[in-house]
């Protein structure tokens, strides 16, 4: 039994305090309640929006441990049946009613008004409303069941290396060796075990794309790709904007990718690089220990997010207290990480695949920056200011990212270590801009040409890599792995057309560093106060309240990169 879960269960209002929600027969009642419960004046429309937001809490809450369950053991098929079950038993029917609820809402808004506070939700339910069609609302149960299969087939995945099994999470440490050899020797492992199930995962990918085509066409849209950009309520920017960015991407970016694969090539003593040389220490040295246990990073963690805002580390510490963090990499989890926030518990849960590398220590900021998000907005009046859009929800975890880098001595004791460190994140961000506009990029074409096949579609890919992937790395010999690199992404897979938010915010993440190293208590203040507000503003106005631009045209694109630069050369300058 989880305290917390159980706490909030008893502040219901609406609901009995002992419900479950993870059958329909005790959810039928309250949609039903809602559906007749009249509403003639502003005082009937709050406490009916109030009801309607528990409601959908604690359903939200019972699909996220559905799903958090799932996660952690993939391998465990009655977990899978009971996320499963959940989505076609629960989640389905209850999108019908939560239409006809939609609609009950806006009929009282376009004849009464609404208070100006509710108007970011009611344009966001206005355009779910449009997009509604009922045939729709079991493909999309069908989806999100299929779309779980990734993490299945994924989490299976491990390597044999000197008699020893390792997930791939787990063997990518091995790419960080001075040692050449053993760095190619687990990549040609780590490609071959995703080369056996890349048909598998082509064949996965088939079946999303044709339901996601035909979602767009019951809806009267052309594709999926003007279809989602709706359903995500892409109200700031455009798909040409989108366009924008994958060309100051190439433009701006690419270039410093080379430059610095350059240099690297260079302090390696290389004359090619290789797709396996790319973690190693330009200077040969082994690879950074951040920690050496799971407590250790949980406590340097606390210790960091503290030294930025006390609250920060008090809101981790009540993370692991309340066993709401799952951090360690194993057979039979699934791959990646997340926060998911708890809509009714209020305390959001961590999930990673920590190996005790430098990535699990960017990981844990990244995650820990979206836990602070959750947090910082828990008590907003109704769950719709909480669902935040992932382009200010990314800027509160990179952010938090480079942030967190002032703080990280508790990671390093050694001053070469943290120079290192921070090296190291500043060549990422270089790294994640182009990759970033080459899946969206890539994405936009596979849902603008629906009946492509499977050569056309590695032809697509390839040509993004010739565009925005390193001129100086040489592929020779990998040349399937090179085609399927896009397998590894799980937003391909889990989350279409999500990823040009990382893009996006982490220009805004830039902003708010840039800020904190000129003014670290204003910086700490814009920031706690935008994410505060969860999605009662636009995105625009969340930026400015942070201290930046809702801006990812050329001109600064190339400003950001230039700071960026100019870091990177002060740390090998001064650190």
């Amino acid at each position: 039994m989880n305290p917390i879960r159980e706490q909030a269960k008893q502040k219901r209002r609406f609901l009995p305090a002992g419900l479950c929600l993870d059958h329909w027969k005790a959810v039928q009642p309250f949609a039903g309640q809602l559906l007749e419960l009249p509403i003639a004046c502003e005082s009937d429309l709050k406490s009916w929006l109030r009801m309607r937001s528990e409601l959908e809490s604690a359903l939200e809450e019972e699909k996220a441990w559905l799903y958090i369950h799932q996660s952690c053991k993939t391998d465990n098929e009655e977990n899978s049946r009971a996320f499963s079950d959940f989505v076609q038993r629960v989640y389905e029917p209850y999108a019908l009613i939560r239409h006809q609820l939609d609609e009950k809402l806006l009929a009282y808004c376009e004849l009464n008004g609404y208070p100006q506070e509710y108007e970011i939700f009611i344009r966001t339910i206005r355009q779910q409303a449009a997009l509604f069609r009922e045939e729709n609302t079991k493909i999309q149960a069908q989806l999100e069941v299929e779309e779980q299969e990734y993490g299945t087939v994924t989490g299976s995945m491990t390597i044999t290396y000197q008699n020893q099994e390792l997930t791939l999470q787990q063997a990518q440490n091995l790419l960080k060796s001075p040692q050449r050899a053993t760095r190619q020797e687990a990549f040609e492992h780590i490609g071959a075990r995703r080369n056996q199930d890349a048909l598998t995962l082509h064949g996965l990918l088939d079946r999303l794309l044709e339901k996601r085509h035909q979602l767009a066409l019951n809806a009267g849209f052309e594709n999926f790709l003007t279809y989602r950009f709706a359903q995500l309520g892409r109200f700031d920017y455009t798909v040409a904007d989108c366009h924008t960015f994958h060309k100051a991407a190439q433009d701006y970016v690419v270039p410093l990718l080379d430059y610095f694969h350059t240099l690297r090539k260079e302090k390696l003593q290389l004359d090619t690089l290789r797709p396996y040389d790319l973690d190693v220490d330009e200077n040969g040295l082994e690879p950074l220990k951040p920690f050496a246990s799971i407590d250790e990073l949980v406590n340097h963690t606390i210790a960091c997010f503290a030294d930025i805002d006390p609250d920060f580390g008090t809101f981790i510490q009540i993370m692991r207290d309340n066993g709401f963090l799952d951090l360690e990499s194993r057979k039979g989890k699934a791959p990646g990480g997340y926060n998911y926030p708890l809509p009714e518990s209020n305390v959001p849960f961590i999930f990673m695949n920590a190996t005790r590398n430098l990535r699990d220590l960017e990981t844990m900021m990244h995650e820990g920056g979206h836990a602070i998000h959750s947090f910082l907005c828990k008590d907003l009046e109704f769950s719709y200011f909480k669902e935040t859009p992932a382009e200010i929800a990314e800027v509160a975890s990179m952010a938090m990212e480079l942030i967190s880098m002032e703080h990280w001595e508790h990671f390093f004791t050694h001053p070469a270590d943290l120079k290192r460190a921070k090296l190291s994140q500043l060549h990422g961000i270089i790294e994640v801009i182009p990759w970033v506009a080459t899946i969206d990029k890539f994405q936009h074409w596979l849902y603008t040409h629906p009946q492509h096949n499977h050569e056309q579609r590695t032809q697509a890919w390839l040509q993004l890599q010739a565009e925005l992937g390193s001129s100086c790395v040489n592929w020779d010999g990998y040349a399937t792995l090179r085609e399927n690199l896009w397998q590894k992404q799980i937003h391909i897979y889990q989350f279409p057309l999500y990823y040009i938010e990382y893009g996006i915010a982490q220009l805004g993440a830039l902003g708010i560093w840039r800020n904190y190293k000129n003014n670290p208590k204003q910086a700490v203040q814009q920031y706690r106060k935008a994410l505060s507000m969860g999605y009662s503003k636009t995105l625009p106005e969340l930026y400015r309240e942070a201290g930046i631009a809702f801006n990812f045209s050329a001109n600064y694109i190339r400003e950001l990169m230039a700071f960026v630069k100019h870091e990177i050369d002060a740390l090998n300058t001064n650190g």
